[in-house]
């Protein structure tokens, strides 16, 4: 095993109102149907027929899977760098429009809210609103949480 680089994202690395963008990724039909026939088996997800019938009028990821690949932006865009500490929760998703296959997704997070711990003056928490673009520009998934991430160690 590798040893992890020194964090370099802490606690005070956010501000209230600052926008980051955190990379993207294409979603291909083989990991559509791969996830949904694993995770999410309804037929939308899972046969092209059956999703041009249905709401979607196509092939469309699981509303889990959109939030997987999120958090995976995520993870290589900020976290890997992060001395986080995990998250205590989600406040709201919503999955706006649907995910297709070939769509070029990325992941822009915006600061809310910055609150240092009172109990445990090491850490504090993090109110983020992330936000899944498609090329387009539209947004299909928006979601509130947080994350509580270690203050950076004194000099």
């Amino acid at each position: 095993m590798t040893a992890r680089p020194a964090p370099t994202v802490f606690f005070e690395s956010f501000t209230p109102g600052e926008v980051r963008e955190l990379g993207s990724l294409t979603v291909s039909r083989e990991e559509i149907v791969d996830f949904a026939r694993e995770f999410d088996p309804q037929p939308f997800h899972l046969d092209e027929a059956a999703a041009r019938r249905s709401l979607f009028g196509g092939l469309s990821a699981s509303g889990w899977h959109s939030l997987g690949l999120l958090m995976r932006l995520l993870v290589d865009g900020l976290l890997k760098d992060a001395d986080s500490m995990g998250s205590p929760g989600v406040d709201e998703v919503r999955w706006l429009k649907p995910v297709r296959p070939g769509d070029r997704l990325s992941l822009r997070l915006t600061t809310v809210a910055c609150v240092p711990s009172q109990s445990k003056p090491d850490r504090g928490v993090i109110h983020l609103v992330y936000e899944l673009y498609n090329q387009s520009g539209e947004a299909v998934v928006r979601m509130k949480g947080m994350n509580m991430l270690k203050r950076r160690p004194a000099a």
